[in-house]
């Protein structure tokens, strides 16, 4: 499953259960709708754990941040709680705001890299 274009992909490998997101995401609220479909699918499947790699999502708004909160609350309300996020130590904003997905679910893995 992936959703391209020309600034982003966002992609899930199901063998691995990981998540990539890559680009820069400058979408209004309501474009990210089939992007936030895609995430929700993933959580109503309840993977036993899950891996969301961002090493190489340059940008996210304040939508896209917002959608991703969405999607980490929706893991956590299908007991998906074995949840690991992948930042890059290369983009300032990841370690500022993904750190807030730990208040959203605690038992949730961060590392940058």
């Amino acid at each position: 499953m992936e959703i391209k274009k020309n600034d982003y992909e966002i992609r899930f490998d199901n063998e691995i259960n990981t998540v990539f997101c890559s680009g820069t995401y400058r979408l209004t609220g309501s474009e990210y709708a089939p992007i936030s479909e895609f995430l929700t699918t993933i959580a109503d499947a309840k993977p036993d754990s899950l891996t969301v790699n961002l090493t190489t999502l340059k940008f996210l708004n304040s939508s896209g941040i917002n959608t991703l909160c969405k999607f980490i609350m929706c893991l956590r309300k299908n007991n998906v709680l074995q949840v690991k996020v992948i930042g890059s130590n290369e983009y300032a904003w990841q370690k500022k705001s993904l750190t807030n997905l730990k208040k959203l679910l605690p038992s949730l893995e961060l590392e940058f890299i």
